[in-house]
């Protein structure tokens, strides 16, 4: 530097100064640090005075390396650096530095410089090489420093990717030499928008450090052109060259000293996902990237961005819990902390937010009503986590700090205490919860988005499939560009608040005859869902999961049934003496009486005889409960178990897709139903259910006149069945994994409890480098998806292999679907385009 430069390291006459920077492998803006003017001291100062015959500017850029020094290689806070230029302003009357005289500013290096030998018991080194030792290793060790390691964990930036900076020594050049001086930082297009304009901020007569640290209003970059309208030309020609060569949009700095243009420092821009798919598509028709680069720029994940709501981000609030971020997107609503009051409330319009302890299948019709769902028990693969991301609603799990007491209808974090119809904002991308309303900004699904996605089309290999259990769900794939259902969840059918009695009629049924009794009640609602199923999607494929949870979940808790018996036990006695006491009134031949029997005529009395039916009810319920108790139902009687058990449950689903796939038929519609058990462990499962149903196919062929093609198939979820993957192939046409059930057998990790005890630990300590129920476990469940493709291929060539857990929309995880042969991905619609470009990735 000092050949290049004609100036001396630490010299009396005209001293080179330089700054030291960081030089990650990835760029992680303000992470790490820096200091400028470095190789000033009381010698070096004298001599840059001397050559630049501005005693301010030497003063001014000293008092910035002595305090930027002090912070990073010292170790000395900024506040007393920072008191002590406030004191001066307001002791001299302005408010700006650029107020300060060169002998203000050559007081003030005094100050810091006492400051220093106050904080740390020494004098400020002299000696500029000293100087430069502490320098480069501060920015060595500020790669570990906490803010960078946050980083890291948040963009998750591992180690294989960047293990380490690089330092660079850096001549210095000055913007605060006068006001033919500028700094600022610039991308080369809008990082909010994407629009192909020149971007930034400037300042004139100043540092790099204020702008970045706000300690000045900059100007807008476009203000150049009238201040210093050369200066500007050759800073719109240097962001040509600077994208024609990197191909990127690029964000970089500059300096601007005595009328020439430096540029200090470039490197790719960060944009929000917006600003990503609009230049991606922009460049591409530019000619600066292929169409493959412009897919490969944008993270999948990134997408997200554009799907949900999102909390506008000029607000700012502090969030008064944090939970697990289940379902990204943010929402506002009045706190409710029951399902049948969120539906209650919901239907005028209101805005809920469903707050819950933890959330059961019976409360799906809150959910529908409800903007959001917060629980302060469950983890990211909960059930109110894998609902509301199938229903695109915010979800925030796992809000340990809250403590909801649904009895008295109130919620307590900390000193706060929420109560029913408070407002509440839900953050379901961080995990954060706000008091109140907070504004949000309505996602966009750009036209740049559909031409990207439609180029992700192109060159994928694996179909992207959505999870859907409702036409309107369907719909809403389709606009996401699903190319089919690849799981519909029949018990979410089962859980609609009309239909929800004649399900708890079959689960209480004495005997079969009572069980097909309300069995045949549901034959045509079921039939009409999966016809509408069939509608929305013709002709694409609509896989349907024949019923999986423990019916027990469709009925109420044992506590609550017995605190409900109590209450209508109170109530019947209550009833009786009202009862007698109506009866009283009219044998009461007085004004008095006859005028109290007006007042409480009888037909408005609870009727004793309706409060025994109920409690006859609930304690059959209850019966019913206690009698299908199991210790663990998640490894009990649930899935295939349930079919073979119970062969009249399936055989009602069955005749229903079956039927439905009929009447569509029949309108000349192209419908391809898929039936798929799920649980299965061993071929004999599969046959046993599969002999009825050839039966029932014939029926409904016979009935109907016409021939229904289906395909029949398996989930993979049980270790077993992936073993034995190449005797169910010789049953079942198609597979599909649910990595769900099968991640928790592997592990033999029960996901809820892991995810709120111990797993965010094994993250910390790289015992698992990822959340197993988040992130597909290659070396362990992958190897099991894996030789179950191989061993199920080898009985079945042409057999077609999907996935349908929450990993189906991970991208990483997609990589591995595609690496072992899948034909297809399914995961919740909203995450469907995040799952289009992921499967491009794949192939690319």
């Amino acid at each position: 530097l000092e050949e290049k430069t004609g100036k001396k390291f630490g010299g009396a006459s005209d001293p080179l100064l330089v700054s030291v920077r960081s030089g990650s492998a990835m760029s992680m803006p303000g992470m790490m640090d820096t200091i400028l003017n470095l190789g000033l001291n009381s010698e070096t100062l004298q001599g840059e005075i001397e050559q630049t015959g501005d005693p301010r500017f030497a003063y001014d850029a000293y008092r910035r390396f002595i305090q930027l020094f002090g912070k990073v290689a010292l170790g000395v806070p900024d506040e007393p650096f920072d008191e002590a230029l406030v004191q001066l302003k307001n002791t001299i009357g302005i408010k700006e530095d650029i107020g300060l005289s060169a002998d203000d500013l050559a007081q003030l290096c005094e100050e810091f410089l006492s400051i220093i030998k106050q904080q740390t018991g020494r004098a400020f080194p002299e000696d500029p090489y000293e100087q430069l030792e502490l320098a480069i290793k501060s920015v060595f060790a500020s790669w570990m420093g906490k803010r960078a390691i946050d980083y890291r964990r948040e963009f998750n930036i591992t180690s294989d990717m960047a293990n380490g900076t690089a330092v660079n020594i850096v001549t210095m050049v000055f913007g605060n030499r006068g006001d033919d001086c500028s700094t600022g930082v610039a991308f080369t297009r809008n990082p909010g928008t994407g629009e192909n304009r020149l971007y930034g901020e400037y300042l004139t007569n100043a540092q790099g450090e204020d702008v970045v640290a706000g300690i000045r209003t900059p100007k807008a970059i476009e203000q150049m052109a009238v201040e210093m309208p050369e200066l500007y030309k050759e800073l719109e020609e240097l962001r040509a060259r600077l994208e024609t060569h990197y191909c990127e949009v690029q964000d970089f700095e500059f300096t601007i000293e005595r009328g020439v243009l430096y540029c200090l420092q470039t490197r790719h821009g960060k944009m929000n996902a917006v600003a990503m798919v609009r230049t991606s598509v922009e460049m591409e028709r530019e000619g600066l990237i292929s169409k493959q680069e412009a897919l490969l720029r944008i993270d999948p994940q990134h997408l997200e961005q554009m799907l949900y709501p999102r909390l506008d981000p000029n607000t700012r609030v502090d969030a008064i819990a944090q939970g697990l971020p289940a379902s990204p997107g943010a929402a506002s609503g009045i706190a409710v902390f029951d399902a049948d009051r969120a539906e209650l409330v919901g239907k005028d319009g209101t805005q809920v937010i469903l707050l819950r302890e933890e959330t059961k299948p019976e409360d799906i019709h809150g959910f529908f009503a409800s903007q959001g769902i917060l629980t302060s028990r469950g983890g990211k693969t909960s059930h109110a986590a894998v609902v509301a991301r199938g229903m695109g609603k915010p979800c925030v799990a796992g809000a340990e700090g809250i403590t909801v007491d649904v009895n008295l209808r109130q919620a307590n974090i900390g000193d706060i205490i929420i109560k029913e119809g408070d407002w509440l904002t839900l953050d379901g991308t961080s995990g954060n919860v706000y008091q109140g309303k907070v504004s949000t900004v309505e996602a966009e699904f750009t036209q740049e988005l559909n031409t990207l996605l439609s180029w992700a089309d192109e060159i994928a290999q694996l179909k992207v499939l959505a999870n859907a259990d409702t036409p309107a769900d369907a719909a809403k794939a389709i606009k996401y560009g699903a190319m089919g259902i690849g799981l519909c969840r029949t018990e979410r059918m089962f859980n609609d608040p009309e239909r929800l009695p004649m399900v708890i009629e079959m689960i209480v049924a004495d005997d079969k005859l009572q069980r097909q009794q309300a069995l045949d009640r549901l034959l045509p609602i079921q039939r009409s869902d999966f016809k509408g199923l069939f509608e929305v999607m013709s002709p694409r494929n609509v896989t349907i999961r024949l019923l999986d949870p423990p019916i027990h979940e469709f009925l109420p808790s044992e506590p609550q049934l017995q605190r409900e018996i109590e209450q209508l036990q109170s109530l019947l006695g209550m009833a009786a003496g009202a009862s007698v006491l109506a009866n009283t009134m009219n044998l009461l031949n007085t004004a008095e009486g006859r005028r109290m029997s007006d007042k409480i005529p009888l037909p408005q009395m609870v009727d004793p005889s309706l409060v025994e039916e109920a409690i006859n009810k609930k304690q059959s319920m209850l019966k019913k409960v206690r009698a299908l108790y199991e210790t663990n139902p998640m490894l009990g009687h649930r899935g295939v178990r349930l079919g073979i058990t119970f062969p009249e449950i399936y055989s009602m689903q069955i005749r229903a897709i079956l039927e439905a796939a009929a009447e569509c038929v029949a309108k000349g519609m192209d419908v391809r139903p898929q039936i798929m058990i799920p649980q299965v462990s061993t071929v004999e499962e599969l046959k046993f259910i599969k002999e009825f149903t050839d039966s029932i196919h014939a029926e409904v062929e016979k009935s109907y006149n016409l021939t229904v093609n289906y395909k029949f198939g398996s989930m993979l979820e049980v270790v077993r069945a992936c073993m034995r993957s190449e005797s169910l192939a010789e049953v079942a046409e198609f597979f599909s994994f649910g990595t769900n059930d099968l991640s928790q057998a592997t592990f033999s990790f029960s996901r809820e409890d892991a995810e709120n005890k111990f797993l965010p630990l094994y993250n910390e300590r790289n015992i698992l480098q990822d959340n197993p129920f988040e992130v597909l476990d290659r070396k362990g469940v992958g190897k099991l998806m894996e030789l179950a493709v191989n061993w199920g291929r080898s009985s079945r060539t042409d057999m077609s292999i999907g996935i349908c857990g929450e990993h189906g929309g991970h991208p990483d995880s997609i990589h591995f679907c595609h690496k072992i042969g899948l034909n297809y991905v399914s995961c919740s619609g909203p995450r469907v385009p995040i799952a289009r470009l992921a499967v491009a990735h794949a192939a690319l």
